[in-house]
């Protein structure tokens, strides 16, 4: 196949996919061998499908289909650098994402490579010869000599997140058997139905959901109550203002309503108010001399079981 059918055969099978499927990730796949990029194909076969290419291509792939849908145009910026596309139909978007970032390995840090997380040295016992002090005190890495082979004194944070590994660094922890880094397929954005957003969304619950809206509706009725404007989220709040103003009226003059003719009786009954204050207080230290009372209970107990139970030293 030459070079121009081989690119027919690219745009044609691309159209296909951008036609049959509605959802599409966006994934980086910085640093991801073939072998597994054939195992993550593998965790997505019958739920997803998944196809590579020059950036230039799908660009000029993009652009042909725009005129049949304008929405794809939304997808232009973020072609660029290393990436793919995964296709999909499946409504749980979490759950195919999941599966595109579950496949990680563990590699080596490399000179030049950017860190994706910070890079610590644990303190131990390297099993390094003696002669190789230098390398450590270079790097300003503690350490003492034991058993006649170099150990590091303390817990040493070598690389920090996003910085480069230098070269003496990855030659380090290679000599010490660390791989720091796991690489896999990342998801950049994702396009469902037209819309792109960023993977983020998918972490988004009915439980955040429903605090947005609480904390909205809570918002509204504060905004109704200071300007006096009626809203619905305001409804209840003024319903319970004005039954406190009724009720305030109604202690106050001989205008008497239901729920205010217990608060009258005691208004004018000072002895039976004092009484009910007397019985609240009672109630309230009641549980916690049960308490004291159960507590004292088995240290009685103990110290009777300590005793010589009726029996003299002697007898």
């Amino acid at each position: 196949m030459s070079k121009g059918e081989k690119k027919a055969a690219y745009f044609e099978k691309l159209e296909t996919l951008l036609t049959t499927y509605q959802s599409i990730f966006i994934v980086n796949v910085d640093n991801v061998g073939s072998q597994q990029m054939h195992m993550s194909r593998r965790s997505l076969r019958g739920e997803a499908e998944v196809l590579m290419g020059k950036n230039t291509m799908v660009r000029r792939a993009l652009k042909m289909l725009a005129p049949k849908n304008p929405q794809l145009e939304s997808l232009m910026p973020f072609v660029r650098g290393n990436v793919g596309f995964v296709f999909t139909n499946n409504s749980d978007l979490k759950q195919v994402r999941e599966k595109i970032i579950a496949n990680r390995v563990a590699a080596p840090a490399r000179a030049n490579a950017i860190a994706p997380v910070d890079v610590f040295v644990p303190a131990g016992n390297t099993g390094m010869e003696p002669g190789q002090t230098s390398f450590f005190q270079a790097l300003g890495i503690p350490t003492k000599i034991a058993r006649g082979t170099i150990e590091i004194t303390s817990d040493v944070h070598l690389v920090k997140v996003g910085e480069k590994v230098g070269p003496s660094e990855a030659t380090l922890l290679n000599k010490l058997n660390i791989s720091p880094f796991t690489y896999g397929m990342t998801v950049v954005q994702i396009y469902d139905n037209g819309n792109t957003f960023t993977p983020e969304i998918l972490d988004i619950t009915e439980e955040h959901l429903l605090k947005r809206l609480m904390e909205g509706i809570t918002t509204v009725a504060s905004i109704s109550l200071a300007a006096n404007y009626l809203t619905l989220p305001a409804v209840p709040h003024l319903t319970i203002n004005n039954f406190k103003d009724i009720l305030a009226i109604s202690v106050a003059t001989d205008y008497t309503i239901d729920a205010a003719k217990s608060i009258k009786e005691l208004l004018d009954n000072p002895e039976a108010m004092a009484a009910a204050a007397a019985a609240a207080s009672a109630s309230a230290a009641a549980p916690a001399g049960g308490a004291a009372a159960a507590a004292a209970a088995p240290a009685e107990e103990e110290e009777e079981s300590d005793e010589d139970m009726g029996f003299g030293l002697f007898d």
